[in-house]
């Protein structure tokens, strides 16, 4: 007789519970939300380390270029006191400093409150220089223009804010620091007009601001505004000249509040009320040059007694 014998085996299968299903995807969602989080706040800092970034290199290297050239104004002018009447001087407030043969319009000079601006209620400046290339080297104008060692003619540069685009005129809109240089003869007749628009020297400048520092007595400097300026009766010499500047980035700020409150030159300035704008990084920047062809040299002579 034989036997067979039948074994069945019972395999059994392992998994997860309900509950330790429910403690891995909390703890996932926990890590995922960290994960998240961290990169979102190194996203934040890489945006306003690039946009502090920018507004730092149009800050040194752009004011740089412009305070280089606004340092040799009144260059090749053998008289170095610099007022609203001197012939050629360093500092064009009048068609009188451009020479008798001028008719240029007053829109063209160094000016208070006309230009275009970001600020509530305080418009840019402009500021117009010349100067004569009298050293052995070329020069190059703001807009890049070579002026020959040879040349006759003065070279005359008006620095303004103007628009970037055909943005809306209402709100913030997209400005830039612009340049534009042109010609004129010993008599100020123009040989060379200003082109219109200019060149762009800083990306992105919300305002634009001048003072003039003008030498009152022997010791004393005095930085007042080109309308002030004017309005003297007795015009003292000017012999620096004061900017201030509101630049932005390029870059806009990722989840970020900027600041819309600024002192410029002294003056508390405001941004615009605009809820469309992106937000960007900000900063005010000043910078005082002294104008090395303008001095002011004053004597005091004293004698002894008579016998």
């Amino acid at each position: 007789m034989s036997y067979t014998t039948n074994k069945s085996y019972h395999v059994g299968s392992a998994g997860f519970t309900l509950i330790e299903l429910m403690i891995s995807l909390v703890l996932g969602l926990l890590i995922s939300a960290a994960v998240i989080q961290v990169y979102i706040i190194n996203m934040r800092t890489a945006t306003v380390q690039q946009s502090a970034s920018e507004v730092q290199d149009s800050s040194i290297f752009a004011m740089q270029a412009i305070e280089d050239n606004v340092r040799i104004a009144n260059l090749g002018n053998p008289i170095t006191s610099i007022n609203s009447t001197t012939k050629n001087g360093g500092i064009v407030l009048t068609t009188t400093n451009l020479g008798s043969a001028n008719t240029t319009e007053a829109k063209f000079l160094t000016t208070n409150n006309t230009g275009l601006s970001n600020i509530n209620n305080i418009a840019s400046d402009q500021l117009t220089i010349q100067y004569k290339n009298i050293t052995q080297n070329s020069l190059f104008d703001c807009e890049g223009t070579e002026v020959l060692a040879s040349s006759n003619d003065w070279v005359v540069e008006r620095y303004f804010i103007r628009a970037t685009d055909s943005s809306s005129t209402t709100g913030v809109r997209s400005l830039s620091l612009a340049c534009d240089a042109g010609r004129i003869d010993n008599t100020g007749v123009v040989t060379t007009p200003f082109s219109g628009n200019g060149q762009i020297i800083v990306e992105a400048v919300d305002q634009f601001k001048i003072l003039l520092g003008i030498q009152t007595d022997a010791k004393n400097l005095t930085y007042i505004t080109v309308d002030a300026y004017l309005q003297l009766s007795d015009k003292p010499p000017i012999t620096t000249i004061k900017t201030g500047v509101i630049i932005r980035s390029n870059t806009p700020l990722a989840n970020e509040t900027d600041k819309s409150t600024f002192v410029v030159l002294g003056t508390e300035q405001t941004l615009k009320t605009d809820t469309t704008r992106a937000n960007y990084y900000r900063r005010s920047y000043e910078s005082t040059v002294l104008l090395r062809n303008a001095r002011v040299i004053n004597f005091t002579a004293s004698a002894a007694p008579a016998a």
